[in-house]
C-alpha cells in the first residue's frame, strides 16, 4: 500500500487482515434486520423509525465494506476503509434517535406527562437534538480520520470523534435516568389509562433499558479504542469490533424487530370484529363497547355478551322462532324478522 505521508509512513488501514466469513455474517444480520423493519415500518406507518431503519442499512453496508476489504488484504484501498469506519461509527447514533422518540410517545399514550423528569414538549427535541451534534460530530471527526496523512490530521480526526461519542455516552447516561425515573413513578402511582390499555407496555420499558444499555457499552468501548490510540490492542484485534460493536448492535437490531414499538405504543389494542351492531368478541382489549360506553381492559366478551336491552330484545326473537309459525296471506311479511347471526 503507498504511503500516505511523511508522519505516517508506516500507516495501515488496518492492523489485521479482516475476516471475510465473519463479517460477512454480520452484513446477513444486518440486511436481514433491515428488511424487516422496512416491512414492519410500512405495514404500520412508524415514520418514526426510519433513522433506526437507516442505522440497519448503514451498519450492513459498513461490514460489507469490511468483506471487500477483506478480499484485498493486504493492499487494502481507501473506499471500502472509508465505508466501513464511517458507516459502522455512524449507525447506532440513527438507532438512539429513533429510541429516544419513543419514551415520550410512551408517556402521552399512558397520559402520564406529570411523571416525566422533562416536560414531554421538550423530552424528544431534547434528546434528539443532543443525538444530532453526536452524529455530526462522529461523522467529521471520522472523515478527517480516514483522510488523515499526517499524524496531526489523524490525533484531530481522534480527538472529535472522542467528542461525538463523549455527546453520545452524557445523552445516553441521562435518557436512561429519565426513564427509570418515569418508571418509577408511574409504578408507584399508576394513571387511570395504565390501567385501561390493554398492551404490555411495561416490557417496552424494559427494552429501553436492555437496548439503551447495550448502545451504551459500545460507545464505551468506541470511546476507549479511539482514546488508546492507532496501536492499542483493541485496533489490532478484529474480535474486539465484532463482539463490542456488531454483535451488541445486531442484538439492538433484532430486539426492536421482535419488540416492536408498533405493539405498544397504540391507544386500543386491534382484534377481528363482527357484524353483530358494533359488538365485538374474543380478546382482552380496550375499546368503545356498544351505546358507546367503555369496557374494561380485562373483559372477555363473548358472543352473547350484549348489552341488556339487546339481549332481550335477541332472546324474544329467538324465543318467537322456536315456535311453530304457520304465516296466512294476511301475514305482514315485514314484521317477521328472521335472526342473522
Amino acid at each position: 500500500m503507498s504511503d500516505n505521508g511523511s508522519d505516517l509512513a508506516n500507516f495501515a488501514y488496518y492492523k489485521y487482515d479482516p475476516s471475510t466469513a465473519a463479517n460477512a455474517i454480520f452484513v446477513a444480520l444486518f440486511s436481514i434486520t433491515a428488511v424487516g423493519h422496512a416491512f414492519l415500518l410500512a405495514k404500520n406507518r412508524t415514520w418514526y423509525f426510519i433513522p433506526f431503519l437507516v442505522g440497519c442499512v448503514f451498519e450492513a453496508v459498513g461490514y460489507i465494506g469490511r468483506v471487500i476489504s477483506a478480499g484485498e488484504s493486504p493492499d487494502w484501498t481507501l473506499t471500502p476503509y472509508l465505508i466501513q469506519s464511517l458507516l459502522i461509527l455512524l449507525g447506532p447514533a440513527l438507532y438512539a434517535a429513533s429510541i429516544y422518540m419513543i419514551l415520550g410517545r410512551l408517556v402521552c399514550m399512558l397520559e402520564a406527562e406529570a411523571y416525566s423528569v422533562i416536560r414531554v414538549k421538550w423530552l424528544t427535541k431534547i434528546f434528539v437534538m443532543g443525538d444530532v451534534f453526536s452524529f455530526l460530530a462522529q461523522g467529521a471527526g471520522g472523515g478527517l480520520l480516514a483522510k488523515a496523512s499526517t499524524a496531526k490530521d489523524q490525533d484531530l480526526g481522534n480527538n472529535i470523534i472522542l467528542l461525538g461519542l463523549g455527546i453520545q455516552i452524557v445523552f445516553f447516561g441521562l435518557f436512561i435516568i429519565t426513564t427509570i425515573i418515569f418508571h418509577l413513578r408511574i409504578a408507584a402511582h399508576p394513571t387511570s389509562k395504565s390501567y385501561s390499555v390493554a398492551v404490555p407496555w411495561r416490557q417496552l420499558l424494559w427494552v429501553l433499558y436492555v437496548t439503551n444499555t447495550l448502545i451504551l457499552i459500545r460507545s464505551v468501548f468506541r470511546m476507549i479504542e479511539y482514546a488508546l490510540g492507532w496501536n492499542s490492542i483493541l485496533m489490532k484485534r478484529e474480535v474486539y469490533l465484532l463482539v463490542l460493536d456488531g454483535l451488541l448492535m445486531a442484538t439492538v437490531g433484532a430486539a426492536f424487530l421482535w419488540y416492536h414499538p408498533s405493539k405498544f405504543l397504540v391507544g386500543y389494542k386491534q382484534v377481528s370484529p363482527v357484524d353483530l351492531e358494533g359488538t365485538t368478541v374474543e380478546g382482552d382489549y380496550t375499546m368503545m363497547s356498544y351505546g358507546g360506553g367503555q369496557r374494561n381492559a380485562s373483559t372477555n366478551l363473548k358472543g352473547h355478551d350484549y348489552p341488556q336491552p339487546e339481549a332481550d330484545r335477541r332472546d324474544s326473537m329467538m324465543l318467537g322462532q322456536s315456535k311453530r309459525h304457520r304465516q296466512t296471506a294476511s301475514d305482514d311479511a315485514s314484521s317477521y324478522t328472521p335472526l342473522h347471526r
